[in-house]
């Protein structure tokens, strides 16, 4: 075993017994973070699966299509089939986005760019008028869920939060954990190659192509982790799931994260989340233009995103360490 790939699960095995920890200390503190944190951990999943597509020079702004896509295999599931138990729910959602995701990019695999961009918010808003016009399912209205449980066990109401928040936390740290080791192993660093140059790849002998499809896929199958973990922490599914303003979101969350760091997602998701909650409590016609010009800052001063600070603190040292070396050696 290589040491980065101790160094990213041992990291992964701290995150864990932090997040946990956090769990039972804000249940008897503010339960009302339980339910922010995760929905911010079902966002992230989803931001995640667009920081894949970002690293081969990718952006997908219909990452609704799969997010709603895993929302509604699971939520049918456990309504049409009386599936409750949340682990389940949780794999079947990820298959169903990922075998989704699977079938849609050969077709648009080949493009680059805006036109590849659009392709995916079309394809989301297709799902979107699908939804809506079948009233079998609840039309535009959705249908509500049954409360999840845990390989058989019903939590009580007081901890039923806390219960699909330490199950959020776990499949957050495993997801990210296993996504980062991709991005560390070979075919994760042609994504990188893709990203700089796509012809030399080529002449290099890899298929851009077949990378563009892979990425696509495991951004599905995040995405529908994601809408399973929010479905089940709301309650309820509807079309607006994969609307294009759903899509905007995730975006967001990518930009403000930046493509260098895997946690960076969960904390932008969780700042989104915050900036929400608050502004809509005391500036409620206006959260978007808080939220909007704490982007700016971001872009201005961290253009790499958030997950770019701690690389710049470290080339910060680097440099430092260099200069008192070289100044050492001319005296």
């Amino acid at each position: 075993m290589h040491a980065s790939t101790k160094r990213t699960c041992l990291a992964g095995l701290i995150a864990v017994i932090l997040l946990v920890l956090a769990g039972f200390v804000f249940q008897h503190w503010q339960t009302w973070i339980l339910f922010t944190a995760t929905k911010a951990i079902g966002y992230g999943l989803v931001a995640l699966g667009i920081i894949t597509l970002m690293r081969g020079g990718l952006v997908s702004f219909g990452q609704g299509l799969v997010y709603c896509t895993g929302a509604y295999a699971s939520g049918l599931m456990a309504t049409r089939l009386g599936v409750t138990d949340a682990p389940v729910l949780l794999v079947v959602g990820m298959l169903a986005s990922a075998l989704l995701a699977l079938i849609v990019s050969p077709l648009i695999a080949r493009y680059r760019g805006i036109f590849f961009a659009m392709l995916t918010v079309a394809l989301s808003m297709v799902l979107y008028g699908v939804l809506v016009k079948m009233n079998a399912i609840g039309g535009s209205d959705g249908f509500t869920l049954p409360e999840p449980t845990f390989l058989g066990w019903q939590p009580s109401v007081d901890y039923a939060d806390l219960a699909l928040y330490l199950l959020a936390a776990v499949v957050a740290v495993v997801a990210s954990t296993a996504t980062r080791l991709y991005y560390d192993s070979m075919a994760g660093l042609v994504a990188l190659a893709v990203r700089e140059n796509e012809l030399r790849v080529e002449y290099l002998g890899s298929s851009v192509f077949k990378v563009t499809v892979r990425h696509f896929t495991i951004a599905g199958a995040l995405g529908g982790l994601g809408g399973t973990l929010n479905g089940m922490a709301l309650g309820h599914i509807d079309p607006l799931f994969s609307f294009w303003t759903t899509s905007g979101e995730f975006v967001f969350i990518a930009v403000l994260a930046g493509y260098i760091s895997v946690s960076a997602v969960f904390l932008s998701a969780m700042i989104l989340e915050l900036v929400r909650s608050f502004s809509n409590l005391y500036f409620p016609e206006t959260w978007q233009l808080i939220l909007g010009g704490f982007l700016i800052v971001v872009i201005v001063f961290l253009p790499g995103g958030i997950g770019s600070f701690w690389e710049r603190v470290k080339e910060g040292r680097a440099a430092r360490a260099q200069a008192e070396q070289e100044e050492g050696a001319g005296s």
